[in-house]
Order: C-alpha cells, then sequence, then structure tokens
C-alpha cells in the first residue's frame, strides 16, 4: 500500500502550522518537504520522521525503530535515518509539529553535511573555453 489520499490530507492538516508542506509519491509510499528539503517519510500509512544523532534517542526512549527495508539477494535489512512517530502524535497536532520541526531540522543539518564538491569535481564540470 501507498500513502493513502485520506492519510496524507491528514498529515498535511496536522504539520500546517510548519508551513507550506507539500507530499510526493515515491517507491511505494511517499516523502513529505517543507522548503524543498524531505523530512519524512510515509510508507503503508505509517510516518517516519527523519533523526540524526541529535534526535535519534527520541524516538528510542520512545520504543521507535527506524524504516528497514531488503535488497534482493543481499543478506540482511538496509536501516535508514527515518523513525517511526509515535503514535500519540496524531492525535496532537502541537506535538506532531513540535517533532516534524525537529526531523526537518535533522534533515536540514544532513543536507550541509554531505560531500561538497571539490576542486577537480569543479573543473570537470566546466565548459572548456575556446
Amino acid at each position: 500500500m501507498t500513502m493513502s489520499p485520506e492519510f496524507r490530507d491528514y498529515l498535511l492538516d496536522m504539520l500546517r502550522p510548519l508551513g507550506a508542506v507539500t507530499a510526493r509519491a515515491m517507491f511505494g509510499g511517499g516523502g513529505l518537504y517543507l522548503d524543498g528539503t524531505m523530512f519524512a517519510l510515509v510508507f503503508d500509512d505509517t510516518l517516519y520522521l527523519k533523526a540524526d544523532a541529535e534526535t535519534k534517542g527520541e524516538f528510542e526512549a520512545r520504543g521507535m525503530e527506524p524504516f528497514t527495508y531488503e535488497i534482493e539477494g543481499r543478506p540482511g535489512a538496509v536501516e535508514m535515518s527515518y523513525w517511526e512517530a509515535p503514535p500519540d502524535l496524531l492525535d496532537d497536532a502541537d506535538e506532531l509539529t513540535a517533532w516534524g520541526r525537529r526531523a526537518w531540522q535533522a534533515a536540514r543539518r544532513a543536507s550541509v553535511n554531505k560531500r561538497k564538491p571539490g576542486k577537480a569535481d569543479r573543473k570537470r564540470g566546466r565548459r572548456a573555453r575556446r
């Protein structure tokens, strides 16, 4: 199952205080975005929020698990940095918004920490001058 339209609309309504949150279908589920940054994953109408070293402990303390998937032909599951949102958040817009904000901040930190192109990479991207 993918992200149902009803669940998508419910999440977008609950997260309205964050700003212009949008939803996109992807990989049999969906992603929630704010300012072009994906901060949540939805699969089988279950919400997973982006976590990092600063926020992962909050999910662990609540007994939540990360989103995992398997790749055919590879042993074990692949663990992503999206953790299941505590179910009680879905009944409390203020709490869901607070956790959503922290997830968005974690996603922004992750994008800043990605490898930046080095000098050699920049040279390859330039057009040759004539």
